[in-house]
């Protein structure tokens, strides 16, 4: 088979379910906003991976190769958002949001993958170790894309949900605190696994 669908389904259901700063992103957003009003965030975050996963797929590869300081600024660039996101977490206050307007939408939720070094880690990993040499790009790519979309709408409205119950149970507490500051620390540890300790090369 051109693509090693079955393996790559267990792979991207392991890496898209554990976390990282997409999922710590989603899990500070439903604590904070309540689930019903983050799921427009929650569709943004799982079509944002299709931002990075089709210009992969189709070509980024070989820019990789001729201009390699592109991705490595990106790394660095994307660290940095992921690690702002994390001081905002640990500063957010739960329980529902007084201002609607301010709830993080669609829109928001699209960057998050771009921005992700786990994901561009997932995304290139599953390129280059579960498709066969000469697989038309168009193909790896369709079977990639909608294997990560098929985990994302499963997993990710999960861990929204999961905010959501945490939230009602440590709100307005002396738990509430450390929570927060315990997500946003999780949040840079996970991006910090992926550029310094082994987490692209899974």
């Amino acid at each position: 088979m051109a693509v090693a669908t079955a393996s790559f389904i267990v792979f991207a259901a392991s890496q898209v379910g554990t976390p990282g700063p997409a999922n710590m992103a989603l899990l500070a957003t439903g604590a904070r906003y309540g689930f019903r009003a983050a799921l427009p965030f929650v569709a943004g975050v799982a079509l944002g991976k299709q931002l990075v996963i089709w210009p992969v797929g189709l070509g980024l590869m070989g820019l990789a190769d001729s201009a390699p300081w592109i991705f490595e600024g990106l790394k660095w660039i994307s660290a940095a958002y992921i690690c702002w996101l994390a001081w905002k977490v640990a500063n957010m206050r739960l329980g529902q949001a007084d201002d609607p307007s301010r709830v993080p939408g669609f829109w928001a939720g699209l960057i998050v993958h771009p921005l992700n070094p786990k994901a561009w880690a997932m995304i290139v990993a599953g390129f280059t170790s579960f498709v066969a040499m000469g697989t038309p790009p168009l193909q790896a790519t369709t079977t990639i894309a909608a294997v990560l979309l098929g985990c994302q709408l499963i997993l990710h409205p999960i861990w929204c949900f999961a905010g959501d119950r945490i939230a009602a149970a440590v709100a307005d507490t002396a738990a509430e605190t450390y929570l927060m500051w315990g997500l946003a620390a999780l949040t840079v540890l996970s991006v910090f696994f992926v550029m310094f300790g082994g987490g692209a090369e899974t």
